[in-house]
């Protein structure tokens, strides 16, 4: 095969696999978010019996019983979305924060937020306290009742919104980082837009962080409300909470460093990201803390404070990793690294307008044991809220793995993304750090 046969060749399967790959996360994702919450609510929690019923009934007649009579959510559900996306947008706008200035675009534009992600967070947690528990609006339950036809409700909208935004990217772009592909199936799961906005909103940063984020705790929180109302609360279902809310606590005081990140930077806003954190996140991210509703075990005093400082101190391990890659690059590498002079590769790079620009690479302290490292910490503590559901069933511990999957191909892709982005001097960086992920193992 000649080389431009094999160019050909190779363009030609790389076109069908942007057409395959997300046509099956499209179509397998949304039903599996469902399934997750039948299995853990219906099933104990137990897959095998969701084999047995695949077997029985068929895979397609038992999605259509499970997810028909939720497809399209109900209206105590939409209100429940409605109510919670509403508080978000205003505290969004309204709750005083710091100008913060993303990194510059390929285009050369640089997105605007306002750096109020902590204040609504604490804001947020007051509301659903004062609602559920002192004001007696709603049930702290509530969440959990409805969840079946909150994620229905969720997949729809997701699935439309995320139509809108592909519509919008090609018809009234927010600004010149936007365009298709050419391939329609492809652009609705990776976005027509790096950065849409609308109305004055950032989308990411609502998806991502006031949505996504910000039920993660107020679903978990329910979770545990609806335990101590059926069994009682068990010390597994607190070290769980714990070590969730103070992982979610830590996002928001590193959401600017969040806006800096490889989602944010280089993921458009389509399916992959949007409909994953308006769906996924709440459907998967939060799928332990589902499965210890009805699990109530009991660790025992000294098991419960090994887990719970363990996943603390994975937790921290991570946050300052990141903090201190914030710290150099906005000192300008005019700081000090656990107690020394930063070690730094300085990164050159073009834009696309031709223009020469210059990134620091740190490559000392927590970012001089592996390019990735801090991923490890952050699966260790993912596996930590995990662990009080024990070792009876599989469904406690797939997001875990799904989490460890997508952290390690985000590794891969991000430093297939600097090595075109820096060339030779990505090279220099990985000399001086030479390990990906795991040292002296990947």
């Amino acid at each position: 095969m000649s080389n431009l046969q094999a160019i050909y060749h190779s363009e030609r399967v790389q076109s069908k696999l942007r057409t395959i790959i997300p046509l099956f996360l499209i179509t397998v994702c949304p039903p599996a978010a469902i399934l997750f919450w039948f299995v853990n609510v219906y099933l104990q929690g137990s897959f095998e019996k969701l084999w047995l019923l695949f077997a029985w009934k068929g895979i397609f007649s038992t999605i259509y019983e499970v997810w028909s009579p939720i497809f399209f959510g109900t209206k105590e559900a939409w209100l429940i979305i409605g109510i919670f996306a509403s508080i978000q947008l205003f505290l969004m706008k309204v709750v005083p924060g710091q100008t913060f200035y993303g990194p510059i675009t390929p285009k050369g534009n640089i997105p605007i937020y306002k750096a109020n992600g902590v204040s609504c967070f604490f804001i947020t947690l007051a509301l659903f306290y004062l609602g559920g528990y002192q004001l007696n609006w709603f049930s702290p339950t509530i969440i959990y009742d409805h969840f079946g036809e909150l994620l229905g409700a969720l997949n729809v909208f997701s699935l439309f919104f995320c139509l809108f935004l592909y519509m919008k990217g090609r018809m009234a772009p927010s600004s010149s980082d936007a365009g298709t592909s050419g391939n329609p199936i492809f652009d609705y799961y990776w976005g027509t837009e790096l950065y849409p906005r609308i109305l004055g909103w950032d989308i990411k940063m609502f998806t991502n962080c006031r949505f996504g984020m910000m039920s993660w705790p107020l679903i978990i929180l329910s979770f545990a409300a609806k335990q101590h109302e059926l069994y009682g609360i068990s010390d597994s279902m607190i070290v769980s909470v714990a070590l969730q809310m103070i992982y979610i606590t830590k996002f928001f005081f590193w959401e600017t460093g969040y806006l800096r990140s490889l989602d944010i930077m280089h993921d458009r806003a389509g399916y992959y990201i949007c409909w994953g954190c308006l769906v996924w996140v709440p459907g998967i991210y939060t799928s332990p803390t589902l499965y210890l509703v009805n699990h109530p075990n009991h660790l025992g005093t000294p098991l419960a404070i090994a887990i719970f400082a363990i996943g603390t101190f994975s937790i921290l391990a991570n946050y300052f990793a990141d903090r201190q890659r914030q710290k150099v690059r906005s000192s300008g590498g005019n700081c000090q690294v656990w107690g020394s002079k930063p070690l730094l590769i300085k990164a050159r790079y073009k834009t696309e307008s031709g223009e020469n620009k210059e990134n620091i690479l740190l490559a000392s302290g927590w970012w001089g044991i592996a390019r990735h490292f801090h991923y490890i910490p952050e699966i260790a503590a993912a596996f930590c809220w995990s662990a009080p559901a024990l070792f009876g069933h599989f469904m406690p511990y797939f997001y875990v793995i799904f989490l460890t999957v997508l952290l390690a191909e985000r590794a891969f892709r991000d430093d297939r993304r600097c090595a075109k982005k820096y060339g030779d001097d990505w090279g220099n960086y990985c000399s001086v750090v030479p390990y990906k992920i795991i040292p002296y193992v990947i």
